[in-house]
């Protein structure tokens, strides 16, 4: 029975007439014309919805007068086989203020069977999905990710005509060759070359991308895009600061992924605060953000972002906001997964099986492998934010872009981030020395608060300078 029916219908009517427009999924038309083609591939593409037909939207959500709702039945069923793959709604009668209206239900169509096209006007001119109140023409980038839905994409998998071998890093590769040396000694019989072929390190006698990305000593010099973007906002938009210093801080990021993993956490710890539960006898670090959820978070972003051409020029995003942590990658979320099944256990689906193969064997120089690639991302990464007193991550997803979030931990009654004084003394107690500059750095305190905090400690003998009066190299010490 359609969704629409047994009172419902009513209630959705009213709802329309109300805010006077139809809604993300709901339709609602006069009669059945060549429009409604559109509307039925817009729902298949797009998470399904209902067309009700029969009732005048500039009139107010009226009925139509004269509505002959038999023969609209059969131009939908009509209009329904003018797509491809076919459309097969259910529809159904119903009657609003006590005239019939037609009430058509369509369901999103699976991945396999994507786009959802009007076939005279071809794939790529006739895909649309639902935005809003009305329906929008898929970008050719867009259809490209649902027809990739339909094979196992080797975009990793393909050589870079420029990279060789000498372009990967031996203290990755090495190891990497050696641990595999192990596993599939027939694989090494007729030399390394063949070795490397066969474990699609190279193909066609250059370096395949995944291999370039994982193991490279510089990716960027073949993909200048391939890279991470870090920003830090001064507020809760990317836009609300228009004159001044709209950025606090930003990077752009390169190297290989074992490196871009590494800087972006370094970026992000830099960046943010660390709050004190302040305990009987200890203080326990609450951070805003947890780096353990942070680096699963780029690695899932890098890892099963978009590698295919028209994707290449596009970067990974990382923008913090005083809010909230965002990050994002092209691509949106790829096989059977989707945002409701995300962190299930037993669901995953890898878009680039040979960079994630690659991540999660090869060994780095800084220990231990990349990625587990065993669909535990999510999981660890919700596990460590509750474990820091933090909400659920958000995902946000759509065919060319995947989104996580991280709202900013909200602070505890009992705690507190310490006085000017109690933060500097607890630097300079944790190392053999520090200066003005890296207290600052690390407390996110102005120099003058800064300064004063360390004056106040040599005058009660605490802390002692290193160098003269006005030395530039002048650092402080505890007593």
């Amino acid at each position: 029975m359609s969704v629409m029916l047994s009172g419902k219908l009513e209630a959705t009517v009213g709802q329309l007439r109300l805010i006077g427009t139809d809604k993300q999924r709901v339709e609602v038309k006069s009669g059945v014309g060549k429009g409604i083609r559109e509307t039925l591939s817009a729902f298949s593409n797009s998470g399904g919805g209902v067309i009700i037909i029969g009732l005048s939207e500039a009139d107010g959500f009226i009925p139509v007068d004269g509505f002959d709702v038999g023969k609209a039945q059969d131009a939908v069923i009509s209009r329904c086989r003018e797509l491809s793959p076919v459309v097969r709604p259910e529809v159904e009668i119903d009657h609003v203020d006590g005239a019939p209206v037609l009430v058509v239900t369509v369901s999103e169509m699976p991945a396999y069977d994507k786009p959802c096209f009007i076939t005279e006007q071809g794939r790529y001119r006739g895909s649309y999905r639902r935005t809003g109140d009305g329906d929008l023409r898929l970008e050719h980038y867009e259809v490209d990710r649902l027809v990739e839905e339909h094979a196992q994409p080797r975009w990793d998998e393909e050589p870079v005509e420029e990279a060789t071998v000498s372009d990967l890093d031996p203290e990755i590769l090495q190891p990497y060759l050696k641990g595999q040396r192990a596993l599939r000694p027939k694989s090494f019989a007729h030399g390394e070359a063949q070795a490397l072929k066969h474990l699609r390190v190279t193909k066609e006698d250059h370096v395949t991308l995944a291999a370039l990305l994982a193991m490279g000593e510089y990716p960027q010099e073949f993909f200048p895009r391939l890279t991470v973007t870090f920003a830090l906002f001064p507020g809760t938009a990317k836009g609300d600061v228009t004159t001044g210093i709209r950025l606090l801080d930003s990077a752009t990021l390169g190297g290989p992924i074992p490196e871009l993993v590494d800087s972006v956490v370094e970026m992000v710890n830099k960046n943010m605060r660390t709050g004190g539960l302040i305990g009987d006898t200890f203080r326990t670090e609450l951070p805003d953000y947890p780096l353990v959820a942070v680096r699963e978070a780029v690695v899932n972003a890098l890892m099963h972002r978009d590698y295919s051409p028209s994707a290449r020029g596009t970067q990974v995003q990382v923008n913090m906001f005083v809010d909230r942590l965002e990050i994002t990658n092209p691509g949106g979320l790829f096989g059977a997964v989707t945002v409701q099944s995300l962190g299930e256990a037993g669901v995953s689906s890898t878009r680039n099986q040979r960079l994630a193969t690659f991540l999660e064997t090869a060994a780095f120089p800084s220990g231990g492998t990349v990625a587990e690639n065993r669909g535990t991302g999510i999981a660890v990464i919700q596990s460590s934010l509750a474990n820091a007193l933090m909400p659920e991550a958000e995902v946000q997803n759509s065919l060319t872009h995947f989104t996580i979030v991280f709202r900013r931990r909200k602070v505890a009654p009992a705690e507190r981030y310490g006085t000017a004084l109690e933060q500097v003394k607890d630097i300079l107690w944790s190392r053999e020395s520090a200066s003005t500059s890296e207290i600052v750095e690390l407390t996110k305190l102005s120099r003058t608060a800064v300064q004063k905090a360390v004056n106040e400690l040599i005058d009660i003998g605490q802390v002692e300078p290193t160098e003269p009066p006005r030395s530039p190299k002048q650092r402080y010490r505890r007593t």
